[in-house]
Formats: structure tokens, sequence, C-alpha cells
């Protein structure tokens, strides 16, 4: 089905009201669920809506909660985000990050005991919308341990996602985000939704053999994503747990622990606290221009930077609207009848 995007955002709202979300919290979440869909990123939309509501029925995430401080200087602010959705806790988290970065130059904030924090482009766009740079690194505790790492077929790790983000002067931030992992968990989630086949060499199924059958991942015993780039891959994924898990303060991923809870360490950057912005802009721009220059190998395409496929995206979607596969319609209405909301 195609349904427009405000529609969409406000089937999505009347969800996350019915469980307590008050209409600021509703929709905020209802906004970026729906944005990731805009953006191509279908994987992190509104087919975890089921998932949250879910979360929330376990009592693993809170409406409407406020992050608590653990610990805090001029540069740097540790939280706890008292399994508040993550959305919401991410917005608080990284605000606190803009306004120390815009005063003394640099900031890292950190953020534990939260719920699926979303597409992590997000906060690497909220950065660069301010003028920064920021990097973001982010692990889940315990739950959804589907990564295996290089070399091995079981999973050990989540698929902990690094987001980096450049302001451009034209607006045209350079917004990096992108799983460790070969593909994102939502991304099979899709697949499966739509009876589709996985790209060759990113899943191993329980015996540790690749498969492309989406349901491997979800079935018991459960396979593992494949890291993408081999040991490079692998290796960020490990880094990415260290830092938001053990620097963060949320804890790096362990067996045993059944409730989802994200972690993210984020490092932001102005550089008109400290450097010339116009140079940091003509660098910028003078730069991305000279990669967009290369030669394409397919002329019908061109060389693309990180952030232009998504905003290509959410340009036609807006215009035209979101396809929705049956499964993720049906599997929205099913949520939402559960708790007397009517589409």
């Amino acid at each position: 089905m195609i349904i427009t995007f405000t529609e969409l955002e406000e089937f999505s709202r009347t969800i996350f009201a019915a469980i307590g979300s008050d209409d600021a919290e509703a929709r905020n979440i209802s906004r970026l669920l729906v944005r990731a869909n805009l953006t191509g990123h279908d994987s992190h939309g509104v087919i975890r809506i089921s998932q949250y509501i879910e979360f929330w029925r376990k009592g693993d995430v809170i409406p409407n909660q406020t992050a608590s401080i653990n610990f805090e200087n001029d540069t740097i602010t540790v939280f706890n985000g008292n399994r508040g959705f993550g959305q919401t806790i991410g917005n608080q988290v990284i605000d606190v990050g803009i306004q120390k970065a815009s005063k003394f130059g640099i900031s890292m904030v950190s953020v534990g005991n939260v719920g699926h924090l979303g597409r992590i482009g997000d906060w690497s766009e909220k950065a660069a919308d301010a003028g920064q740079a920021s990097l973001h690194f982010v692990n889940t505790s315990g739950a959804s341990t589907i990564v295996a790492p290089f070399g091995g077929t079981k999973g050990r790790y989540a698929t902990n996602p690094i987001s980096i983000g450049m302001p451009k002067s034209d607006g045209d931030s350079i917004i990096f985000d992108a799983a460790t992992s070969k593909l994102a968990e939502g991304k099979v989630k899709v697949a499966l939704n739509k009876g589709s086949k996985l790209p060759p060499d990113t899943l191993l199924d329980a015996s540790g053999t690749p498969t492309r059958d989406p349901a491997a991942l979800y079935t018991e015993p459960r396979g593992a994503l494949m890291p993408m780039g081999d040991y490079k891959g692998s290796g960020l994924a490990i880094m990415a747990d260290l830092l938001a898990g053990a620097i963060g303060g949320g804890g790096c991923h362990a067996p045993g622990v059944t409730a989802l809870s994200n972690g993210m360490l984020s490092i932001l950057v102005d550089p008109g606290v400290f450097a010339n912005r116009d140079i940091v802009d003509a660098e910028t721009n003078k730069f991305t221009d000279w990669v967009r220059q290369a030669l394409p190998a397919d002329l019908e395409h061109p060389v693309q930077l990180p952030g232009d496929p998504e905003r290509k995206s959410e340009a036609e979607l807006r215009k035209h609207g979101i396809t929705l596969d049956d499964n993720t319609w049906q599997q929205m209405k099913s949520t939402a009848d559960s708790l007397g909301v009517t589409p």
C-alpha cells in the first residue's frame, strides 16, 4: 500500500499516545520513525512500532522519561536514559552535547539504559544542523546478540552502528550512518516481511552455513549476521561496543541480558569556536566537489556522497507517498487494535 507521510505520522502518533506518551513525545517518536521510511531506511521506520510496543509491555521502555546525569563537567556529560524511548532521550542528550560544543569547541556525551535509539544518522544530522561535526558509537547491553565476529559463527554483539556527520554551508551535510554488520537487523526484518531473499554472504544459519533466508535470524537456534568488510567491520563493531558500553557507561554486550537497552557515546565538534569557519567551509566544499566529480562507473549514476541517497529518497517520498508491504501494515494495525486505536 502507499500512504502519505503525514497520514503515517498521525497513525503512529495515536499508537504512542495510547500507551501514555505525552503529545510531544508521541509526535517526536512518530516523526523520526516515519522519517526513516522517507529517507529509504525502512529498517528503522514504522516496522519498529510493534517491537517498541512489545518493549513497553515488558517494561523495558517507559513513556515520558527524562535522562538523569551520572557525571558532568564543562565538556562531558554521562547520562542514564532511565529506560526512556530512544527518540526522546537521544534528543535530550544531543541537545546538551551541542550546547557544550558551541561553548567549548568540543563535547562528549553518552547515555546508557535507553530504548532503541532509532536511525543514528538523525543525531549526526541534528548536530550538523547546528553547524557541528559529530561521531556516534552505539551498542546494546545484551539483547540482540546477532552478529558474529570475523572468523566466528555465533553472535557475540549487536549491529553496533556508527554515524559521522560533517556540516556543509549549503545545508547538504555529509552524513555517514551504517551498521557494522553487512546488513542492519531491521533490513533482515524488512526482507522477511516482504518474502524476499537476502543478498549472498550476509547471514549465517545456526550451523554457521551462509543462507539467504531471513527467517534464520528469528528462529531458534538463531543464525548470525556477518560483519561488514570482514575483519574491518568486526574491529569497528568491537570498538563501538567498548566506547559506547565501557566508556559511555551503559555496559558492553553481555550474555544473559534479555531487555534491549542501547548505549551511545557521541563526540561533537564546533569548528566555529576554534577555527576560521570560512576556511572549514571552503575546504569541505572543495573536497566534496572533487569527490563528486569522479568519473562514475555507470554514467547514469553519478558518484554520491554520504547523505545524498537519503535526501533524494526523502524528496521523492514526501511527494509520492511511502510504500509499505502488507505484513508491516498488518502488524501496525494489529498493534493499534490491541491498544484500541483505529487507523
